[in-house]
């Protein structure tokens, strides 16, 4: 069976990356909230909720990427959003895990992608055309 030609447009890969980043989402907030509520302090639990946070967020704009027609501008957004997500909410969960302090250098890295994302995302909706 062959994807409509709509679909076949599309960018499927963000899709996946979005399920994955949003149910794991889920997964890194329950372990926050239950295994690791003992372990961790009350800043590094806040650190972990702004991971979780952040990673969901960015889970559901790379569900629009998905969405979107492909052009440079979504493909672009996708993999940034990706990176970023990656990055910024990876470095956040290994700080507060306990990671050597140097990792926080990758922080702002992984928010530069983010916001970088956000911004080739706008352009893409810009460009549209109707569909």
């Amino acid at each position: 069976m062959t994807a409509a030609p709509a679909q076949s447009a599309r960018l499927r890969w963000p899709g996946v990356a979005a399920a994955a980043a949003g149910a794991s989402a889920v997964v890194l907030g329950a372990l926050g909230a239950h295994a690791l509520h003992a372990q961790l302090s009350a800043q590094m639990l806040d650190v972990w909720r702004t991971a979780v946070h952040f990673q969901f967020w960015h889970a559901l704009a790379l569900a629009l990427c998905a969405l979107l027609r492909r052009t440079h501008a979504s493909h672009l957004a996708a993999v940034l959003l990706a990176i970023g997500i990656v990055l910024f909410c990876g470095s956040l969960y290994a700080l507060a895990l306990g990671a050597p302090g140097a990792i926080g250098v990758v922080t702002p890295l992984g928010g530069l992608a983010l916001i970088a994302g956000w911004v080739a995302l706008g352009v893409a909706f810009w460009r549209r055309t109707s569909e």
